[in-house]
């Protein structure tokens, strides 16, 4: 585990369900990152693609040794998402229009990592809401391996 401290490269692969309202889609990644320990968190971080404008948007995920997972995505606009299994949790969602209130609740959060070789899974199911309206049901399914 030491050599986390300075950071380990990952192959990690994505996979994103989403539903809002009748609307279903499915997404996919498979990119390399880096994972780096920080205290006694984890810390993921990769580059998402935009096949659309061919920009990179820095994503971050953090894993606390309490199992929480904390998501950031730097793009124009700037989501922080939490995740506490079976909790429901203010987040933040900073546009250039200004901060939109946002909450996630999520019923179903598993993380685990193996050391040789190091690798996770973390598998995570939330409810996004805007306003106190239901905005989407999401499911993340995320591997990584050294």
């Amino acid at each position: 585990m030491d050599q986390l401290s300075t950071g380990v490269p990952v192959m990690i692969h994505l996979e994103t369900h989403i539903k809002q309202d009748q609307d279903v889609s499915d997404y996919r990644l498979d990119v390399d990152g880096q994972l780096v320990q920080m205290g006694h968190n984890l810390y993921l971080r990769y580059l998402e693609p935009n096949k659309e404008t061919g920009e990179q948007t820095p994503v971050t995920m953090k894993f606390t040794p309490e199992g929480d997972v904390h998501l950031t995505r730097n793009a124009e606009a700037e989501l922080r998402l939490h995740f506490v299994s079976g909790k429901r949790v203010t987040a933040r969602y900073n546009t250039p229009y200004g901060m939109l209130p946002i909450e996630t609740v999520t019923p179903y959060l598993e993380t685990s990592f193996k050391e040789k070789p190091f690798s996770g899974n973390v598998k995570i199911d939330y409810l996004l809401y805007a306003n106190d309206d239901l905005v989407g049901n999401y499911k993340i399914r995320l591997q990584f391996t050294a």
